[in-house]
């Protein structure tokens, strides 16, 4: 008769080092996974790395700003803000990559927001005397559902030189809280030609005054006549 061997026992020791190796590769695999950056993330790193504070200019920035504009601060972090995304006057997505070679005085702003009503005539001056090839003032509506009310309301009030810009998504206020850059409204943002911040300030300004003319002067590296 035939007997059965007995099955050899495994070592418990050597059992358990694998399974905790094995655990380790996968928390490693996972850990890779989800801290992996993603290149279509606003303000992922290669965008990030393409924009450096130009301690100069921001010294020059920091002494025009003065007067009406005196809460304008320079960045103090590189970002690039050329990702983020509004519709143009025919309601298509743009986004700052299309103001590329522009320097831009990026503007949130709502209907109810009684200060916005206030500054918007303001922003239209500024336009009217400073608007070129390389500047623009892009005040974008933030009102959310259609365009009829913003619009209706800016030519009640004689807005002429300014472009339609809207997010009735609020994407681009919650994307600029997240960056810590937006408190409330207004808020405005100087961006250059790259799409790389330069500026900021929370609150109304008289962006339509002497003051206005000459902090945008600098930023582009020109002088007041």
């Amino acid at each position: 008769m035939n007997q059965t061997e007995t099955p050899k026992r495994r070592n418990p020791r050597k059992i358990a080092g694998t399974a905790l190796l094995i655990g380790i590769m996968a928390g490693a695999a996972v850990l890779y996974v989800r801290q992996a950056p993603s290149g279509n993330q606003p303000g992922s790193a290669p965008e990030q790395s393409a924009c450096v504070i130009d301690k100069e200019r921001s010294a020059a920035l920091a002494a025009a700003a003065k007067g009406d504009v005196a809460a304008m601060l320079p960045a103090a972090d590189p970002q690039s803000l050329s990702a983020l995304q509004f519709n143009g006057p025919d309601g298509k997505p743009v986004s700052l990559k299309t103001f590329a070679g522009k320097t831009v005085l990026l503007n949130l702003w709502a209907t109810w927001c009684v200060p916005c009503r206030e500054e918007m005539p303001h922003l239209d001056s500024l336009q009217a005397s400073m608007g070129s090839e390389v500047f623009e003032v892009a005040a974008v509506n933030v009102d959310t559902g259609s365009d009829e009310k913003p619009r209706k309301f800016l030519n009640e009030i004689g807005i002429e030189k300014l472009t339609f810009y809207q997010d009735p998504t609020l994407g681009i206020f919650n994307d600029l809280k997240k960056r810590g850059l937006v408190l409330g409204l207004p808020v405005t943002l100087l961006v250059d030609a790259k799409g790389c911040l330069l500026a900021g300030m929370n609150g109304p300004a008289n962006w339509g005054g002497e003051d206005a003319r000459a902090f945008i002067a600098v930023a582009l590296g020109e002088g007041i006549s």
